[in-house]
């Protein structure tokens, strides 16, 4: 019984540092789990401010079209009115001259000087 004796606690010794093992493994495992969910609350507090930050980056952007758009509506008019002054003008210009140049007949007739 002695040899059976010393076999069943050979066994037994060999159980308890199996399941020692086992319970080392599990600690590591659950350090690795506690691990990965810290990282995994950071990553998700982090998608949440860059999702924010995306958000008023957006905002901002829209209004910025909407303001460079005003300014090229308001350029695109001003030069066609500025087009429209300079057309005048030479309109002007060249009714001027002409009437000039009949005044000049009519105050210097038959090329007096």
């Amino acid at each position: 019984m002695t040899k059976q004796g010393a076999a069943l606690q050979t066994y037994n010794n060999e159980l308890v540092t199996c399941i020692e093992e086992l319970c080392s493994k599990r600690e590591l495992l659950n350090r690795q789990i506690q691990q990965e969910e810290d990282e995994k609350g950071r990553l998700q507090h982090d998608i949440r401010v860059l999702t924010e930050k995306l958000s008023r980056v957006n905002e901002s952007l829209a209004r910025r079209l909407a303001a460079r758009a005003d300014f090229e509506r308001t350029i695109a008019e001003t030069e066609a009115a500025y087009m429209k002054i300079l057309e005048s003008s030479q309109s002007l210009l060249t009714v001027l001259k002409q009437e000039t140049g009949n005044l000049s007949m009519v105050t210097n007739p038959q090329g007096y000087n």
